[in-house]
């Protein structure tokens, strides 16, 4: 049997089966509210996300994370805590591997890790 002709016939048992699934997985809602207020705080802090040794808008860099979130929802891996959205998604550049930045203001730049995480705990009220 070739191996086309063998997907031809696992491939709708994969889908009867639920293993095939093209449904995005969602992010509960509380985490994914958390997620879009910490997003909402880097948008209006005026200051700037470096990706790739660019430089962007923190509105620019909001949309470009909001993707990502939904890329990790369609692929079956939605971020548990909003610590874990930071980690997968908004602390590296995945396709070059380098971290990401912040510069607000005349202050040196810091990884995006970094200040995501403390937005995140004035966010919560220092509560963790």
């Amino acid at each position: 049997m070739r191996d086309d002709d063998a997907m031809k016939i696992a491939f709708p048992l994969l889908l009867l089966l639920g293993l095939g699934s093209a449904q995005a997985a969602p992010t509960a809602p509380e985490v994914r509210t958390e997620i879009q207020g910490l997003l909402q705080r880097l948008q209006d802090s005026g200051c700037e996300f470096n990706r790739n040794g660019s430089w962007y808008s923190a509105a620019e860099a909001r949309g470009h994370l909001l993707k990502k979130l939904d890329y990790l929802e369609s692929h079956d891996a939605p971020p548990k805590r909003s610590e874990d959205f930071i980690q997968q998604a908004a602390s590296t550049s995945s396709m070059s591997g380098k971290p990401y930045l912040v510069r607000c203001a005349a202050a040196a730049p810091v990884q995006s890790k970094a200040w995501l995480t403390q937005e995140l705990l004035k966010l919560r009220g220092g509560k963790t």
